[in-house]
């Protein structure tokens, strides 16, 4: 009977005695997840794609990896010698059909090298992506020269610089580009300066992990805070000066990821992006925007989290996108909603008082590719809807339309849990003396991992940590926590583990 069936299903904890509730039960749970068109008339033809830069380890790539076996693509790696998937013998050889050992420093001939590498392959290649953010426009513009399908390689340039992004903005007014700290002190000394209206956030015009992006209340710390950022990226192998300097936004923050197809959403998710350490109304220069805690589906009303949708999809467009997978950072200007403490557990709860005023979306950057892994991985956990295998699609053109808009489907029954990306950040500098700390800690609470599916300790024994005042912002772990029952419940798990996590140092 197998021989002639799509797939079967293995039943654990099965009781026969209540057969026909879970048969109804189960029945229940193929329609909320198989509504979608999984059936084609035409066969699935093979394709290959070639995929620059490899991510750092298989814990943070295995998914997308898989992701492209199930679709039937194959992965050529383009990466540097030494990397962990060049050996043909490796552990995980299986997730390429081969590795070309290029150089992909970003410097002035990297895309040439790229096509070169292609054009050297010895079989035809279909599609190219990354999903690395300061390779997006060589990669892009790669696809240019080789006649593969591609958004404009000027569309990414645009959206990976943040001076560019926020200048195209409806509201740009608001704000100020610096193409370095030299500008800085006509800027105090024109009218435009004396209108500058604290708090400021300032950030490098290039960045990522909200990395050296400050929260200033008054003009000196405006003046260090532009000249940190602006020495940032100063020496790097693409230089760049430029500082963006932009209102403090008092609203809730979100991470938003929508999915574009000839110029239509097809599928879009809004998480609430918690308070930071620089969210705190007495927060100094040094206190970072590091992500403490992701929370999906968003608690915003339904009005917000549409305005939401519609205003990030115009700054897409506006890029010059017309399809992709996008993940975008900003925050709703005059929320009915606030954060507060509810019985020691920190979450939204509706503005008392409320004045009507206008609601708007300030946008912090868009990133043209899928949400980092450990997001990509809970909403695909959550929703159903794998970014991955999204964007390995997108990358192959329109012949893959019909599957895209398939896979852009989530559960018919909405989240089947609420997800909670907790966020474990450097609290202290030195070298780590835990093995692996979060391993550690089932080891302790094994009854907590059925509610962990997903989790990864970034630094482990010998790792170096430079504490919560470093130049680069690392965490030490992160949890996707979930719970069937309650947002709250979901909460109060992950508030466990953080109180529960703990490491050693040499």
């Amino acid at each position: 009977m197998l021989s002639h069936a799509i797939g079967g299903l293995l039943v654990q904890g099965f009781e026969m005695r209540d057969f026909e509730a879970e048969y109804l039960r189960m029945n229940d749970e193929f329609v909320n997840r198989f509504s979608f068109q999984w059936l084609q008339a035409d066969p699935v033809a093979h394709r290959r794609i070639v995929w620059v830069q490899g991510r750092e380890n298989i814990g943070v790539s295995r998914r997308a990896y898989e992701a492209a076996q199930a679709l039937g693509v194959s992965i050529v790696m383009i990466e540097n010698p030494g990397h962990w998937l060049e050996d043909d013998h490796g552990p995980y050889a299986h997730f390429r059909e081969a590795f070309i050992p290029v150089s992909i420093d970003v410097d002035g001939g990297f895309t040439q090298r790229v096509v070169n590498a292609i054009r050297g392959y010895r079989y035809p290649v279909d599609g190219l992506m990354t999903i690395s953010d300061v390779r997006l426009p060589g990669v892009a513009k790669a696809c240019e020269i080789l006649g593969l399908p591609t958004s404009p390689s000027t569309a990414y340039q645009k959206a990976g610089d943040k001076a560019k992004t926020r200048m195209l903005e409806d509201d740009a007014h608001e704000s100020v580009t610096l193409s370095s700290a030299a500008e800085l002190s006509s800027l105090l000394e024109s009218e435009r300066g004396e209108q500058l209206s604290f708090p400021l956030v300032v950030k490098p015009a290039l960045g990522w992990n909200s990395d050296c992006v400050s929260k200033v209340m008054d003009r000196k710390g405006l003046v260090q805070a532009v000249r940190r950022a602006s020495e940032r990226h100063a020496d790097a192998a693409s230089p760049s000066t430029s500082v963006v300097i932009e209102p403090y936004v008092d609203g809730p923050e979100v991470d938003a990821n929508l999915v574009l197809l000839d110029g239509q959403v097809i599928y879009f998710d809004i998480e609430d992006d918690f308070p930071t350490r620089a969210d705190d109304p007495g927060a100094g220069i040094d206190d970072n925007f590091q992500e403490t805690q992701v929370v999906l589906p968003s608690a915003l009303p339904q009005e917000e989290i549409h305005l939401l949708c519609e205003s990030l999809h115009r700054s897409i467009l506006r890029q010059g996108f017309t399809s992709g997978v996008f993940h975008c950072e900003a925050r709703v200007r005059h929320s009915k909603m606030r954060y507060a403490d509810h019985d020691g557990i920190l979450d939204m709860e509706r503005k008392r008082n409320e004045v009507g005023k206008q609601k708007s979306i300030y946008l912090h950057e868009i990133n043209a590719r899928p949400p980092g892994y450990l997001e990509s991985v809970a909403v695909m956990l959550a929703h159903g809807v794998d970014y991955y295998a999204l964007r390995i699609l997108l990358c192959l053109g329109s012949i893959e339309s019909r599957r895209i808009k398939a896979l852009s489907k989530a559960f018919c029954n909405g989240p089947q849990f609420h997800l909670c990306i907790l966020i474990v950040p450097q609290t202290r500098a030195g070298v780590m003396k835990s093995e692996d700390a979060g391993a550690d800690l089932f080891r302790r609470h094994p009854e907590l991992r059925q509610h962990v599916p997903d989790y990864d300790t970034y630094l482990k024994r010998g790792d170096v940590l430079g504490g919560p005042s470093a130049r680069s912002l690392w965490w030490i772990a992160n949890f996707s926590v979930t719970s069937r029952i309650s947002r709250s419940d979901c909460l109060r798990r992950a508030q466990f583990i953080l109180k529960s996590f703990v490491y050693e140092l040499e």
